[in-house]
């Protein structure tokens, strides 16, 4: 019960913030750009909270099972990306003075160049959300003391049904809270429950930390040894060029998985487009690559602990490492402060990135596709249309089940995002023209070549590709453009 009491009562705070900066704000302008008013460092702060997400808070802790802590290698090249974002892209996203970062494709490349950038970001975003968002509600079941069954798996028993109208009754509610608080101001609102929700999701990390460490009779200084000295603390991957843990993999996919998630994605960068100059963006942007190491390492430390823990009481760990955080804070095993914690950190990091996630994708529609920003009556109930697909993924995700959501993400990414690097690319490196009625055809050849070389690779050779992936569907993108380019212009 106290679980529920908490929840409701960090709703009734996101609900009071909403109402505060809704005041006087329920334009296009507002939902779309914030005004242009925000505060550089509001949004700084609030970026990390909604680039972290639910997936993060649950995901990184468990992957020292498999990878140790290999993943600060892609998190170092996120400092390099963000660096690439805040003076590389930005600059021509406010010298431009655009709504949505697809317009750019428009004047550059072509209208269905621009339909295109736009529908893959659409498909990238929802998908990519849903993975997100599920993971948190299944937890949320968990935290509740209801187990979600896998419906077909040992037949469709009465147990299985109940616990799969469970998980639909909690997606419905969480995705309703959100458009209730985002349905007025949109981005705006969005800014500063960013921030709120950040403060609440890292207090509640610190705090699980430090629960932990009195559980197991430790000092921070004794944590810290323990930390760094164990098996699963090895970070960097210099001699194996076949493992997906190489370092310069890693480094490089972290750089390309901001660029493309981040600098390419409508979602992030509306927060950004929000703040009062270019500088002041720039700043955002820097703050929060530099951030997002030390975050990271915090949960990695969290991931060693756990399994720490787990090797002093005899416990069997998970072959799923999503389940290693949830096994001690879900169940309330660590006690109820942790299960309390827990539950506030996961809900606050899964609102962070669902809320701007709905906002982006109502945005894009609504202008991209649409082609109709001042019209908010559309606005509304293309918000409520997302609502719904959202919801439908959500389900449709709960049904194929999961193995490692942080890794469905970036493989994901690696598909639907590549298209748009190499789009970007080529309007930005070249001053080329390209044959704009085969983008859409060159769009979808580029992940089904991917596929089939991830395939043969595999097969053939035993290598499998990781998230450098999303490099080498970019870099088809890009050379497929570039033939397609006339020959004179």
């Amino acid at each position: 019960m106290i679980i529920v009491i908490t929840i409701i009562a960090y709703f009734a705070l996101l609900m009071g913030l909403s109402r505060w900066t809704a005041r006087r704000s329920g334009t296009n302008e507002a939902f779309f750009r914030g005004n242009r008013q925000s505060p550089w460092y509001v949004v700084a702060f609030g970026m990390v909270g909604a680039s972290i997400s639910g997936v993060t808070f649950v995901s990184v802790p468990g992957m020292v099972l498999k990878s140790d802590m290999t993943y600060l290698q892609t998190c170092m090249g996120f400092i390099l990306g963000y660096f690439v974002v805040a003076f590389v892209l930005l600059p021509v996203y406010y010298r431009l003075n655009l709504t949505t970062i697809y317009s750019y494709l428009h004047g550059r490349l072509g209208l269905r160049s621009y339909r295109t950038g736009a529908s893959f970001f659409l498909l990238s975003k929802i998908t990519g959300a849903a993975v997100r968002f599920y993971l948190v509600c299944m937890i949320i079941c968990q935290v509740l003391g209801v187990r979600c069954w896998v419906l077909g798996t040992g037949g469709v028993t009465s147990q299985a049904v109940g616990s799969y109208l469970f998980f639909l009754v909690v997606v419905v509610v969480m995705v309703a809270l959100i458009w209730l608080y985002t349905r007025r101001s949109g981005i705006k609102t969005i800014v500063w429950t960013d921030t709120l929700q950040t403060a609440c999701m890292l207090l509640a990390l610190v705090l699980i930390i430090y629960n932990m460490v009195r559980a197991m009779d430790m000092s921070l200084a004794e944590a810290v040894g323990a930390v760094a000295q164990h098996e699963h603390s090895r970070v960097f991957v210099w001699d194996d060029w076949v493992s997906r843990q190489n370092f310069w993999k890693q480094f490089l996919s972290g750089i390309f998985i901001v660029v493309v998630m981040t600098g390419l994605d409508q979602d992030m960068m509306q927060k950004n487009l929000t703040c009062r100059s270019l500088r002041d963006a720039q700043k955002d942007m820097c703050v929060t690559g530099f951030a997002f190491v030390p975050v990271n390492l915090l949960f990695m430390a969290l991931g060693v602990l756990l399994v720490i823990m787990a090797q002093r009481q005899g416990v069997a760990l998970p072959e799923n490492g999503d389940e290693l955080l949830p096994m001690f804070a879900a169940t309330g095993q660590l006690g109820i402060t942790v299960q309390v914690l827990f539950a506030i950190g996961i809900v606050a990091a899964s609102f962070s990135s669902a809320d701007s996630a709905l906002t982006a994708l109502t945005t894009s529609f609504c202008v991209d596709i649409c082609g109709r920003k001042d019209d908010e009556r559309l606005r509304r109930r293309v918000h409520v249309g997302m609502a719904v697909v959202f919801v439908a993924f959500v389900l449709m995700f709960r049904m194929l089940g999961s193995t490692s959501v942080i890794d469905a993400v970036y493989i994901l990414c690696s598909y639907t995002y590549g298209p748009l690097l190499g789009l970007f690319a080529f309007g930005l490196l070249t001053r080329k023209k390209t044959n704009d009625r085969y983008v859409p055809y060159i769009a979808v050849a580029s992940p089904v070549i991917c596929l089939v070389l991830n395939h043969v690779a595999s097969t053939w050779f035993g290598y499998r590709f990781g998230y450098e992936l999303l490099m080498l569907n970019g870099l088809l993108t890009f050379v497929m453009l570039w033939l397609c380019a006339p020959a004179r212009q």
